[in-house]
């Protein structure tokens, strides 16, 4: 075929679309479900409509072949544990009698069984739940879900690909099942696996399935020769079979390196690549391997992570050089829409003129279809899509809110010293140990506490003009006062305010700082029925006045035992927000870490002598290749310490991080320079507390035992289990008690009943210390 064939040939697909609806209608009948106010049937209802609703919307856009089988209830890599039957033991039981109810309790856990382990999706952040496999793990084939929302689709007269989780990459998100030895490598089941997916592939073909893409996003990661071989042996036999659809084997987030000759070389019939700014070795990559003659390649130019419109013109050259490269050339976003919201156009507190500089996934469907055109058609056919796309580069780039002299001038002149506490470690911990007179192994929780119906409502008629700002402010100093009663009254040691008037860990400051804008209603799935609303990091950083003084030093006045003030770090603030692509992240970090320091330095002038910095992202912000950790490390450790440099000896920096691999971040860990870190550990079984004390971290540290992303409360008894196995890696004197994680999507009777239990372990065992 000629590249000016394959041009004419060129379609607009994407891998995936946001789940939860306009009016987030999924994450309400989902949570009515496990309320008892809504039943399965209408459950199921609602999520078909959703479902058609989406696959209507990208085919009225122009989008010519629309993804299914990524809509979930909760998790598409639980799904695929359904689809291959990798139920956990503890589950089997609830998922025979009753599919529904034990999918949702192998993803929150029940009072008898835990949940699945949840940890970060790549660099994004979203959770999945990690598969449980082991030795004895026999997969069976479960196509249901895939094969029914594939004849939902065709039977809107639309065409549909299947897109699935692959093989490779299933296996190599899995861990060992409890009890099996940390040394199972669930690579090992692969050949136990394929026939599993060759049995759902076949289901998909029989449906009416032309196409199935398998998402391989694991390969974009460094990947040991075994790891290779493994994949080139899982698609020579999947594309081996003879009753299979056309298969496209996908990648996006980075690079693919060593394994994309693998894939090219591999019997499929079409490759899809990230060819963003983050993948832009892949063309070249491509080239090298002589291209993908006879294939498909869908081209991932639009970036599916941020929210900014794309340079059309840059990414039509992209695509054009690509039309020598393969039979047919497609155009689609880097990775799934589910990483951005649903539709800019739903904004109206953000200015218009700024409005034009942002695309939601619906915006980006329109971008994808304008590029299929143009590359098709011609750019006299999109001539005036690309003038307005000129239009909008420009006013971008030219706004005085994207460059602020004053703040370039601040941080232009930061020191190594700026980053450095003047006291080491061991002379700190003196000094805080002497003001804060703490007993072995205090207690303290992450932050927040219950964000209750009442404080939602308060801040919704806040906004309507129902209730006026001294009525919303009387509402919150309640809230304060009952959060440090009831600390006060548990025994808690270092305790919080709670955190009652903040909407979200990151927006509240967004809000609150000069450069970022907020929006209404970009909600983005975090994890289950869990959406947050990015705010949008458009320019320079910084801060006009205190943000948390006031609460905190009100907290304060309430209580003689030392409250908590509480931010959220500059890596945290980048990672949770969609970030300014138009400078380094380097550049922007810093200028998020001096606006926070100036807060620091605030909290401790009104008496704070704990002050919390959160960086739960540090991890999932890693680059995926590991020759790009040391410089990523370097200026993400800097800028925590910046933001918390400027302080006394005996204020305690206190950090916190959940749901992450920290053994892959140790040493970063330690370069933080916090006095205390908290971490997630209960559903990883002191995981990190082991991997602290193999580095040999000197600091002090709280290994969660309460995972507080599961409704079910942990006894006394098991904390204080949790806590004993911490005490194994972890000095008495350097060991904090703690729950995994904010408090804030927990309810009252839960969370009392688990902090009470909580106290009581921590009091147990420091007897048994005193006895010993």
């Amino acid at each position: 075929m000629t590249a000016k064939s394959a041009a004419a040939a060129a379609r607009a697909t994407v891998y995936g679309y946001p789940r939860q609806g306009r009016n987030r209608e999924l994450k309400k009948a989902i949570e009515g479900y496990w309320k008892g106010r809504v039943d399965a049937d209408a459950l199921r209802a609602t999520a078909t409509e959703l479902r058609r609703t989406n696959w209507r919307q990208l085919a009225e856009t122009g989008i010519h072949e629309v993804p299914t089988g990524g809509f979930s209830y909760y998790d598409h890599v639980l799904d695929t544990s359904v689809m291959v039957g990798a139920i956990p033991e503890r589950h089997r039981a609830a998922v025979e009698a009753d599919a529904l109810d034990g999918y949702f309790a192998m993803a929150r856990g029940t009072q008898d069984a835990a949940p699945l382990e949840m940890t970060k999706w790549f660099d994004t952040n979203y959770h999945y739940l990690v598969p449980e496999l082991g030795p004895d793990t026999a997969f069976t084939a479960d196509s249901t879900k895939q094969v029914a929302e594939l004849g939902q689709a065709l039977a809107l007269g639309l065409t549909a690909r299947p897109v699935l989780v692959g093989p490779v990459t299933y296996l190599l998100l899995a861990k060992p099942a409890p009890g099996v030895g940390a040394d199972f490598d669930p690579l090992t089941l692969l050949d136990r696996l394929l026939p599993v997916y060759a049995e759902v592939l076949a289901d998909l073909r029989t449906a009416g399935a032309e196409w199935v893409q398998l998402d391989e996003p694991a390969l974009v990661q460094d990947r040991t020769p075994a790891e290779l071989n493994a994949a080139a042996r899982a698609y020579r036999d999947l594309g081996g079979l003879t009753e299979r659809p056309k298969l496209l084997a996908a990648s996006y987030f980075d690079r693919l390196g060593d394994a994309l000759p693998v894939l090219a070389k591999a019997p499929v019939e079409g490759l899809a690549l990230d060819f963003t700014e983050a993948a832009a070795a892949n063309l070249d990559a491509l080239a090298a391997v002589g291209g993908l003659p006879g294939k498909r390649l869908v081209a991932g130019v639009v970036n599916g992570r941020n929210i900014w419109v794309d340079d059309l013109e840059k990414s039509l050259t992209t695509l054009g050089t690509l039309l020598g490269l393969a039979d047919r050339v497609d155009v689609a976003a880097s990775c799934s829409l589910l990483h951005v919201p649903l539709d800019a156009t739903a904004e109206r507190d953000i200015e218009p003129q700024i409005l034009r500089w942002l695309a939601f996934a619906r915006q980006k469907t329109a971008e994808i279809v304008t590029l299929a055109k143009g590359l098709g058609g011609g750019i006299d056919t999109i001539a005036a899509e690309l003038a307005a796309n000129r239009a909008d580069l420009a006013s971008r780039a030219g706004s005085a809110l994207t460059h602020d002299p004053a703040v370039r001038v601040r941080t232009a002149a930061v020191t190594d010293a700026d980053a450095r506490r003047a006291q080491p470690y061991p002379e700190r911990a003196a000094a805080q140990r002497a003001h804060l007179r703490l007993p072995l192994l205090p207690t303290t929780t992450i932050g927040s506490f219950p964000q209750t119906t009442e404080l939602r409502t308060a801040r919704a008629d806040l906004r309507a003009g129902r209730i006026d700002s001294a009525g919303y402010e009387e509402r919150i100093r309640a809230e304060i006062g009952e959060v440090i009663s009831f600390q006060e009254k548990t025994g808690l040691d270092v305790l919080v305010h709670g955190e009652a008037e903040r909407n979200d860990m990151v927006q509240y400051f967004a809000e609150q700082l000069i450069g970022y804008l907020a929006t209404q209603h970009g909600w983005v799935q975090s994890y289950g029925t869990r959406y947050v609303r990015p705010p949008i990091l458009a320019g320079d950083i910084s801060r006009p006045e205190p943000m948390t003084v006031r609460w905190t030093t009100y907290a304060q006045s309430l209580t003689s035992k030392p409250v908590k003030g509480m931010l959220t770090g500059p890596v945290t603030m980048l990672a949770w927000s969609f970030v300014r692509d138009d400078q380094p992240l380097a550049d922007t970090a810093r200028q998020v870490a001096l606006a926070l320091r100036d807060e620091v330095n605030d909290l401790e002038a009104a008496g704070t002598s704990v002050i919390q910095v959160d960086e739960p992202a540090l991890r999932e912000t890693l680059p995926l290749r590991a020759g790009d950790h040391p410089e990523y490390l370097a200026w993400a450790t800097e800028a925590f310490r910046l933001t918390t440099a400027g302080v006394r000896p005996d204020t305690q920096i206190h950090t916190h991080m959940c749901y992450a691999e920290f053994g892959d971040i140790v040493q970063a860990i330690d370069e933080l320079d916090a006095d205390v870190i908290s971490l997630e550990a209960a559903r990883s079984h002191m995981q990190v507390a082991r991997e602290l004390a193999e580095h040999r971290y000197p600091r002090e540290a709280g290994p969660g035992v309460y995972d507080i992303h599961s409704p079910r409360v942990p006894g006394a008894d098991e904390a204080a289990a949790l806590l004993r196995k911490g005490l194994e890696a972890i000095p008495a004197e350097r060991l904090w008690v703690n729950p995994d994680c904010g408090l804030k999507t927990r309810a009252w009777p839960e969370t009392r009943s688990s902090l009470e239990n909580l106290v009581t372990a921590a009091r147990t065992v420091r007897t048994e210390l005193s006895a010993s």
